[in-house]
């Protein structure tokens, strides 16, 4: 069995340069165009703060829990959130329910659609210079890590 990893985010290395977003788009619809970003950057300009935003992969998830198809469920491999698009109805009540506006609509492929973790290989990590985005192994995270991770998040917001 493959081991759980999580998207870790620390908004305290993110220079705002998108370049994950752009990265995303390319590696999912062959252009680079941020609105096609399944992870999107948060900016808050006056301040110089800026958040990457992408599904959090919830234990438990808003947008399944009020999907009337069941068209959202649990990869059990990647333990993240899917979308089987041959179920879902495109009635967008994910995109309403999710807390952190992670599931986006695709108005030309009337879709909806979020981060998949590129199938366990996110190219947002990938591509990010400043380390801003990691995804890891929570067996390989310590709790003052995960800990000091959810208080840079909370203070973050709180600006």
């Amino acid at each position: 069995m493959m081991a759980k990893k999580i998207m870790m985010i620390d908004p305290d290395k993110c220079t705002g340069c998108r370049n994950c977003e752009l990265v995303c788009s390319v590696r999912h619809y062959g252009v680079s165009n941020p609105s096609l970003a399944r992870i999107h950057i948060v900016k808050w300009e006056n301040i110089g703060l800026y958040i990457p935003m992408s599904c959090q992969q919830c234990e438990d998830a808003p947008c399944m829990t009020v999907c009337p198809k069941d068209a959202i469920c649990r990869d059990e491999k990647l333990d993240s959130i899917s979308i089987n698009h041959d179920l879902c109805i495109g009635c967008k009540m994910c995109v309403s329910a999710c807390p952190f506006g992670a599931m986006r609509w695709n108005s030309k492929r009337s879709r909806v659609f979020k981060c998949n973790l590129c199938h366990g290989d996110p190219q947002c990590v990938r591509f990010c210079y400043t380390k801003a985005i990691d995804y890891v192994e929570t067996s390989k995270l310590s709790t003052d890590r995960m800990r000091q991770a959810a208080e840079n998040y909370a203070r973050a917001t709180r600006r």
